[in-house]
């Protein structure tokens, strides 16, 4: 029987082909574990530090914290703009918040009508979750005592201490300085890469002014706070000892003068307009206040819809910045531009018109303000009375040209750099400013010869700011006859900013300039009876103003109506006056408008003096000028006596001798 024959595979290929696959599989593992190891040096060695800060920031993080906004000054250091600290509430929306529950729980505590709640909810549900939105500034200390003691029931809500802006002067500086208000979705749309600072609820960005104009400035670099969360991101405890500090904003320092504003503010009352003061050495302004104001710091806390509709829709328009936004017809105070034009034109100042109460042109008379008219007038004469028959008849021989001419050299339908925005550069006309008006209009585009008469007077087509006219007064003021530029920013964070005088000289000869200023000086001299002596007097010894009143109309009064106190307020004429002060050796130049004021030398002219007044006042030189003792009286040598007595010698008395009969009878009319 054959016997099965087994075969067996050799033992040693089994063993190679094992020893092949455990190599490799070896190999696998090792290079595994090797990039496993690798991978662990790296992360444990090189980047050691960034998962160091990465776990941190799962414990810590960084809660941004505006940095204080700079204080803005007035130019000897009065704070017009700082900060306080206030009581704020805030609520952020996260997954275990109802925010409309949490407000309506708040509202038994703090007061938040059904309304201004409705308003929040969007705001709340609008904002990035847990980002806190502002509810209520400036609690009181009980609103904020009730809030925090029910903190722990009330997720979602904090109750913390803040800055608030300040304006301790309320409208004085209002226009000038402006305000700050919370972040708008406009704000972050109109900034390029918006940052992150600008989505707190603490932080405040300038909407006016130089609250605007300089925000960046004023803003400084914000810092952070340190805080420990939990694993939803909820804070757990503040963290001290790590917090960023901020850095503050610049100091802002304005040339205005505080107690000149203020004053300023104080005598216009419940007129409308503005003033304007310049310094005539420097070009420095001092007062700039439109009336009536408004209180900045009910826009910081928030207004509310019926208070804001109330501002906006008031006649006066308090909103309404009345010295570079508003503009007038400049009246009989342009009579110094005119003046300025006759005399380049070559015509004598001695050269004269008869006014008779007005002049007849083109088939219409044309008034004069005097309605019996001046009689015969120079240019001397002609300013200090505001004869308008005189301008009337030197203007058809001027033209326009001459007289844009001399408007702009001095300032007029020009905006100048003070820092700020809101400047309307106003119409000063001539031909070639007519002919691109009326561009669609052919027949318009002439200048008709008429249009010189009320041009000559300040009316017509032109319209100025009273800045400007503080700026003609000025350079028509200064002592080194300069073309004065303003300046409304002294400096910024301690660096000065150029003056107003480092300007070229004006492109008039001396001898006009000092023919006009003789004009304004008469104008408020008793002796010649010019037509402010009366309301300009300043009471202040030998230091005198020199001006020039304006009215200007508003409308036309061929067809009647009455121009008096009595009419509509808006259908008024407006009163205008700009001075300069001292006489002898001017310092400063204001511009005054009352809006429907009826008349420069009843209106505009009182208030001047006031604010004028505030200026010399404050003046160290000037005031111990006004304060120098009085010269001693002469007296007559004693010819009898040529040597002083060795003794005193007494005077006799005089003993009164009694006299028969009733005594006289006083003057006053009392009892004898």
């Amino acid at each position: 029987m054959t016997q099965p024959a087994i075969f067996f595979e050799e033992v040693n290929e089994r063993q190679g082909v094992f020893h092949r696959r455990a190599i490799l599989l070896g190999a696998f593992a090792g290079l595994g574990i090797g990039a496993l190891g690798a991978r662990l040096a790296y992360l444990q060695l090189l980047e050691t530090q960034r998962y160091e800060k990465l776990a941190t920031s799962n414990q810590f993080n960084f809660k941004l914290a505006p940095a204080p906004r700079g204080v803005i000054v007035d130019r000897n250091g009065a704070i017009l703009a700082a900060n306080r600290p206030n009581f704020r509430l805030m609520v952020a929306r996260d997954k275990d918040v109802d925010p409309e529950a949490t407000l309506k729980t708040l509202a038994n505590y703090v007061p938040l009508d059904d309304a201004r709640q409705r308003r929040l909810l969007r705001d709340i549900n609008s904002a990035p979750k847990r980002a806190p939105v502002s509810v209520m500034e400036d609690m009181s200390w009980e609103q904020f005592s009730a809030i925090s003691v029910r903190s722990p029931e009330l997720p979602g809500v904090t109750a913390d201490m803040g800055e608030v802006r300040v304006y301790p002067h309320g409208g004085a500086f209002a226009h000038v300085i402006g305000y700050v208000a919370k972040v708008n979705k406009e704000d972050i749309d109109k900034t390029p890469n918006p940052e992150p600072i600008m989505l707190h609820p603490g932080f405040r960005i300038g909407k006016q002014g130089v609250e605007k104009a300089l925000d960046l400035q004023l803003r400084g670099r914000p810092g952070a706070k340190k805080v420990e969360v939990d694993a939803n991101g909820r804070e757990v405890r503040h963290d001290e000892a790590g917090d960023i500090p901020p850095v503050p904003g610049e100091e802002v320092q304005l040339t205005l003068d505080v107690d000149i504003q203020n004053r300023a503010l104080e005598v216009f009352g419940e007129e409308s307009g503005g003033a304007v003061m310049m310094d005539c050495r420097t070009g420095d302004i001092l007062c700039m206040t439109s009336a009536p104001s408004f209180d900045a710091n009910r826009f910081v806390r928030g207004l509310t819809g019926a208070e804001y509709r109330a501002l906006a829709g008031y006649e006066r328009k308090p909103l309404l910045d009345k010295c570079l936004s508003g503009l007038y017809p400049p009246g009989s105070t342009f009579k110094t531009m005119t003046a300025l034009a006759i005399l380049a034109a070559g015509i004598s100042p001695e050269e004269r018109v008869g006014c008779g109460g007005g002049m007849q042109f083109g088939g219409r008379f044309f008034h004069c303000h005097k309605r019996g008219g001046h009689g015969s007038q120079n240019l001397h004469e002609a300013i200090k009375n505001s004869c308008d028959t005189y301008f009337y008849a030197m203007s058809l021989r001027v033209g326009p040209d001459r007289i844009a001419q001399a408007a702009r050299a001095f300032g007029l339908g020009q905006t100048f750099d003070i820092g700020i925005p809101g400047q309307k550069k106003g119409t000063v006309p001539d031909q070639a400013w007519k002919k691109r008006y009326f561009s669609k209009n052919k027949a318009m585009q002439p200048w008709w010869p008429g249009e010189n008469l009320s041009y000559a007077i300040g009316q017509g087509y032109l319209q100025v700011n009273c800045l400007q006219l503080a700026v003609m007064t000025a350079r028509l003021a200064n002592a080194d006859y300069k073309a004065l530029n303003p300046r409304l920013i002294k400096s910024v964070g301690g660096k000065e900013w150029p003056r107003g005088s480092d300007v070229p000289d004006l492109p008039f000869p001396r001898e006009h300039v000092d023919r006009v200023r003789a004009g304004m000086a008469a104008v408020t001299d008793q002796s010649q009876g010019g037509t402010a002596w009366r309301t300009s007097q300043l009471g202040l010894g030998d230091i005198l103003m020199a001006g020039k009143t304006g009215t200007a109309q508003v409308r036309n009064y061929d067809k009647g109506g009455s121009r008096g106190k009595g009419g509509t307020w808006s259908l008024r004429d407006h009163g205008l006056f700009v001075a300069f002060a001292p006489l002898d050796a001017p310092r400063y130049a204001l511009a005054v408008i009352v809006q429907h004021g009826m008349g420069g030398s009843t209106a505009a002219a009182p208030r001047a003096r006031e604010i004028m007044r505030t200026a010399l006042l404050k003046d160290p030189e000037l005031v111990s000028r006004i304060q120098k003792p009085l010269p001693m009286p002469e007296i007559e040598p004693d010819l009898e006596l040529d040597t002083v007595p060795d003794t005193p010698v007494m005077a006799p008395q005089n003993t009164p001798t009694p006299t028969a009969g009733p005594a006289p009878p006083r003057r006053d009319g009392g009892p004898t």
